[in-house]
């Protein structure tokens, strides 16, 4: 490829292809025709000599070229992007939107006090929150259909620290917190104090599992015990699960942290699991090329002060702890 001679709008055309997997929606967001899109991929891929995109029946799929094409086609556009855009952001006059990946239980206890940050400085912002249904949502952010990811993502820290500075994810821990086993307050074993392991192991069970897989973090716990659980019902979310529960003779495991954002916590009653499992570190992610957007540096902000409200908010009893002082956050 001649670099000299090749048409630098081609990479912006290109980007967005890659962002929409769809020729028609990338001419929608470019107010271009479908056609003329269509002739600067073909240039595009002339240039490079490299096919970049296969057609499917609902838009095109990204070679293994344009896969490793796109990172370094992406930091250069918002390099030129920081260049020749204003970099201050003031929220309260600069309408903009966001896109949050979060699965239902980070939600209910993050989103009320980052309302409240929202209203308090009058911002002129619309959120929109996508589903997390995974543990690993670097595809999304990598594709641009969500600004940041807040949740828990056990796998990611060691595969981040392995691409070292070349990477091109940023993870931050927020919080973290326990599991508790939790029953309906009228639940035979609720008028015990203590859960015992057998108890918990004869007892029917609902599990949470985001992609509706048939063994979850308990399930891997029990094993190394040698024990396992009875699984009636497998759901995809955290509030479903409460709500299943306060209402049946099953047992479930939530984080301790989302109980009372249940709405109906005083007719559940919580027990320490009867068996040692690790908690849960609630971390942001997001792309690196948005590490000096001057709005997308606002909205994690925001999020960290929301995190800190929360946390204050939750009580002793709920022990959520701050990542950066590692401790109960104290209680005004």
């Amino acid at each position: 490829m001649n670099f000299r001679t090749l048409d630098l709008n081609l990479l912006r055309i290109f980007d967005v292809v890659m962002t929409e997997r769809s020729v028609t929606r990338a001419a929608e967001r470019l107010a271009m025709t479908q056609p003329a899109v269509s002739n600067a991929l073909r240039r595009l891929r002339e240039a490079t000599e490299q096919d970049l995109f296969t057609p499917t029946p609902t838009g095109v799929t990204p070679t293994r070229q344009a896969q490793a094409l796109w990172p370094s086609v992406r930091a250069a556009l918002d390099s030129l992007r920081e260049v020749f855009e204003p970099q201050d952001f003031d929220p309260r006059r600069d309408a903009h939107g966001f896109t949050l990946a979060m699965a239902d239980a980070t939600a209910a206890v993050i989103v009320p006090p980052l309302v409240r940050a929202l209203d308090a400085g009058q911002a002129k912002i619309e959120l929109r929150f996508v589903p997390l249904a995974s543990r690993d949502p670097r595809l999304l952010l990598e594709q641009g259909k969500a600004d940041l990811a807040l949740g828990f993502f056990p796998e990611l820290p060691g595969a981040i620290a392995a691409e070292g500075d070349g990477g091109s994810m940023q993870l931050e821990q927020l919080w973290s917190c326990g599991y508790v086993c939790v029953m309906r307050h009228d639940h035979p074993l609720a008028a015990h104090p203590t859960l015992t392991l057998d108890a918990f192991c004869a007892a029917k069970h609902l599990r949470v599992s985001f992609a509706g897989r048939p063994r979850g973090f308990v399930d891997d716990a029990l094993q190394r015990l040698g024990r396992k659980r009875q699984v009636m019902i497998t759901v995809n979310q955290f509030h479903s699960a409460g709500c299943v529960v306060r209402q049946s003779d099953l047992l479930t495991v939530l984080p301790r942290s989302f109980v009372p954002a249940t709405g109906f916590a005083d007719e559940l009653t919580c027990r320490t699991l009867p068996f040692e499992m690790p908690g849960i570190d609630v971390a942001l992610l997001w792309h690196r090329r948005h590490d000096r957007d001057a709005a997308q540096r606002w909205l994690r902000d925001t999020l960290r002060q929301a995190a800190v409200e929360m946390a204050r908010s939750a009580g002793p009893a709920n022990a959520v702890r701050l990542a950066d002082r590692g401790e109960p956050v104290p209680q005004p």
